[in-house]
């Protein structure tokens, strides 16, 4: 059990370095949502879309990588040619999209229907966090978990102090300095958006960058070369995921009328947000698992433990699922302040569900991680993007914003059976099917009866809850035993 409470502590550590910050920038969402603070549905709408092509593009700054240095640190004997090699990389590909971005920021705008001068800010920001993808790696090879979420909690502070001031305060105080009226443009909202995350990306490169300072710069294309081998399908697999991730908005802009295009995508995006809690609970775990991963790789039988840990992880994301279902509509007023965005409300449960799915994927690709055939990695996320994009070219003309959120569902459930199938194929893993598909299609089930059957009504979804917390209680009883007994 000391391997699991070693996992529980990181992934804790990690949990701060990763919920935290969200919860903070998770306030953003009322701050936009709330009336006055942006024009319209809409605004909040071309925000989001900016944000998915942020999604994309930082995968392909970053072309996996990330991982592939996870993979050698823990590999090769000479560290330091690891960490120089992918420093130097990545310092190289970020300088050169940077000046091949800004010399074509006009095309860019042209194919992406996005102002020039939003695109300007996006290019500075993806420069700078693409060069702190190695520092944060580092610090998490190491084990320096406090200071990885110290500084990712501080960028956050900083971005959501700075959108609070220049949303909120800066055109109240600018008649009463000259400073503050000389930095307020009316009608400026969505630069300040950006100007925020800007300097808040900027202030973490500042705290990183001692991080340069202290490594060898000692590049190997031998070593390069076998890193890109296991990058590549790796990067293939991020992009795929974000078109499963990020690309229905940009799809909804697409496909929708332009009158009301923006105003839907608004609102789809605001009410996605309640899956939130899921999503923080699923990074958190996978940030914890994945140097456990590899670490353990080699040990006797890791397969149990493995095993183990994903049991772990569908009760517990079970039972979080069929809680934030059961008192969505009791949460939506505090995160989604203004009632023009509630009308999607619709999506939540089966975001939810997507997302607890999308869970169990990331846990049960330790299989082609570990046994180097991240090729997997590719084809399945593909094999999911395209279900994504097929099923929202066909749905969103007929359902609007619901089939996207439909497609989510089932491209995420497709992506956890494929992975589950090669998994076994390849590296089999004693999962215990069982119990964890009554914990999934339990809690399924009741987060779809309390949700569309009995809404808001209290009674009924409560009863659900804690029957399934009985369950869950009953058949982990031993584990939770075991697990106090050891603290």
């Amino acid at each position: 059990m000391s391997g699991f409470k070693t996992l529980f502590k990181q992934t804790f550590i990690y949990g701060l370095a990763t919920v935290l910050p969200r919860m903070l920038s998770f306030l953003l969402v009322p701050l936009y949502t709330t009336k006055g603070v942006l024009s319209s549905v809409g605004e909040y709408g071309k925000v989001s879309i900016i944000f998915s092509w942020f999604v994309i593009f930082n995968v392909i700054l970053s072309y996996g990588m990330e991982t592939a240095f996870f993979r050698y640190f823990n590999k090769e004997e000479d560290q330091d040619k690891v960490v120089g090699t992918s420093a130097i990389s990545l310092i190289v590909s970020s300088l050169g999209f940077f000046v091949l971005a800004y010399l074509f920021k006009s095309h860019i705008s042209v194919l992406t229907d996005i102002k020039e001068e939003y695109i300007s800010l996006v290019i500075w920001i993806l420069l700078l966090d693409a060069l702190v993808v190695i520092p944060f790696a580092w610090l998490r090879a190491k084990g320096k978990s406090m200071r990885f979420a110290i500084l990712r909690i501080v960028s956050v502070a900083i971005n959501l102090g700075l959108n609070i001031f220049f949303l909120l305060y800066l055109k109240k105080w600018a008649d009463h300095s000259a400073v503050l009226k000389s930095m307020y443009v009316p009608d400026f909202e969505i630069n300040y958006i950006f100007i925020s995350n800007l300097v808040a990306s900027a202030v973490t490169l500042v705290l990183m960058f001692s991080f340069y300072f202290q490594i060898k710069y000692r590049f190997d294309s031998r070593l390069f070369k076998k890193m890109m081998r296991y990058a590549i399908p790796v990067l293939i697999a991020g992009i795929a995921f974000s078109v499963n991730e990020t690309f229905d908005r940009i799809l909804l802009d697409y496909l929708l009328p332009e009158d009301i295009a923006d105003t839907k995508i608004g609102m789809y995006s605001a009410c996605y947000k309640l899956a939130v809690f899921m999503t923080l609970f699923a990074t958190a775990y996978r940030l914890g698992i994945e140097p456990y991963f590899f670490s353990h790789a080699n040990t006797e039988n890791p397969q149990k433990n493995y095993a183990k840990i994903l049991e772990f992880f569908v009760a517990f994301g079970s039972v979080m699922l069929l809680s934030i279902v059961v008192f969505a509509d009791i949460l939506k007023p505090y995160i989604v302040r203004s009632e023009d965005y509630w009308e999607a409300m619709w999506i939540v449960p089966l975001i939810l569900i997507a997302n607890l799915c999308l869970g169990i994927y990331h846990n049960l690709s330790v299989w082609y991680k570990v046994t180097d055939r991240t090729k997997f990695g590719a084809y399945i996320s593909v094999f999911g993007a395209v279900i994504t994009l097929a099923l929202n070219f066909w749905l969103i003309p007929i359902m609007e914003y619901r089939g996207s959120a439909i497609a989510t569902l089932v491209a995420y459930a497709s992506m956890m059976a494929a992975s589950y199938y090669y998994g076994q194929k390849y590296y089999p893993i004693p999962y215990n099917l069982k119990k964890m598909g009554l914990y999934l299609l339990v809690s399924s089930a009741f987060s779809v009866i309390s949700f569309y059957v009995y809404r808001e009504n209290y009674v009924i979804g409560v009863s659900l809850l804690t029957l399934f917390l009985f369950l869950v209680v009953m058949l982990e009883k031993n584990q939770i035993k075991q697990l106090i007994k050891n603290r």
